[in-house]
């Protein structure tokens, strides 16, 4: 009877090594979600001149130069500028002074100077340029003394 078992469990163990491993596998499931998303990073902040007339104070007179900002956006978003709304004059300056922002777009987007909203709607990263233009009316000019006004750009 010892044998027996011996010989049969001997015979059971030869068996088992003659077989592979039973494998057995799972799946592993990753979801991700990418928003919307535009990161904005100001480079250089912009200068403004007045003109021959005193008439205009801008980034575009002779001298002026735009500011900069650094856009990176995942796309599906908008670009926009916000009315200027804060602005530092002298006070030798009383008359009114109408404010003009703008920007213009160039890289994964090419956008002309507009101060419009613009859709952006694919990945990538742009140089905005961003100009200020502030101009009088009628016999009214600017007055000696420092300006300085703050543009908004928007990315939503």
């Amino acid at each position: 009877m010892k044998l027996f078992r011996t010989v049969f469990g001997a015979a059971l163990l030869v068996t088992c090594l003659d077989h592979a491993a039973m494998a057995t596998t799972q799946n592993v499931i990753f979801n991700g979600t990418v928003t919307a998303t535009c990161t904005l990073v100001v480079g250089t902040n912009g200068t403004m001149t007045v003109s021959a007339d005193l008439q205009s104070l801008s980034s575009h007179n002779s001298g002026g130069s735009a500011g900069t900002v650094t856009l990176t956006t995942t796309g599906g978003v908008s670009l926009s500028v916000d009315p200027v709304t804060l602005t530092t004059v002298p006070a030798a300056d009383s008359t009114a002074t109408t404010w003009t922002p703008t920007y213009s777009a160039s890289g994964a987007h090419t956008t002309a100077e507009t101060g419009a909203a613009t859709a952006l709607a694919v990945p990538g990263a742009d140089l905005v340029s961003v100009h200020l233009a502030g101009t009088k009316g009628g016999s009214n000019r600017f007055a000696t003394g420092n300006y300085q006004a703050t543009v908004t750009l928007r990315c939503e």
